[in-house]
């Protein structure tokens, strides 16, 4: 395949499992999850210098997205594993890995494994840059 010199790169979504799972399950709890790490997958991408996001963005977007996970009807053992992790993203690469590894513990039985391999994937980025 042959690039042109003035053509852009194409752009790739990093996480294309979760929310192809967001979409195909139906209203509920299962759906509710999967969009909130859907958005913490997003958050936690920021800590990794590449995203270039400054703290401060950070802090602001971790602050906005705990009054959206408030809104949501989340089953309750996954509440405090989504929370801590959106808090993680405020802090280094090494403390959003542990954060994310503990909340795909606590929400793997509500996502498939395309999903859940890509949370983990982010997690071990997240450890490398370490």
């Amino acid at each position: 395949m042959q690039t042109l010199p003035y053509a852009l790169d194409p752009l790739r979504f990093p996480f294309p499992a979760l929310a192809a799972l967001s979409g195909r399950l139906p209203l509920g709890g299962g759906r509710e999850v999967a969009l909130a790490a859907l958005l913490v997958a997003r958050l936690t991408q920021g800590v990794l210098p590449d995203d270039g996001l400054n703290p401060g963005d950070r802090t602001a977007r971790a602050a906005a997205a705990k009054v959206w996970l408030a809104s949501l009807a989340l089953p309750a053992p996954t509440r405090v594993p989504f929370v801590r992790c959106v808090d993680a993203t405020v802090g280094t690469p090494l403390v959003a890995a542990g954060a994310l590894r503990s909340l795909v513990a606590a929400i793997s039985a509500h996502l498939d494994g395309a999903a859940v391999q890509e949370l983990e994937r982010l997690a071990r980025q997240l450890a490398a840059v370490s």
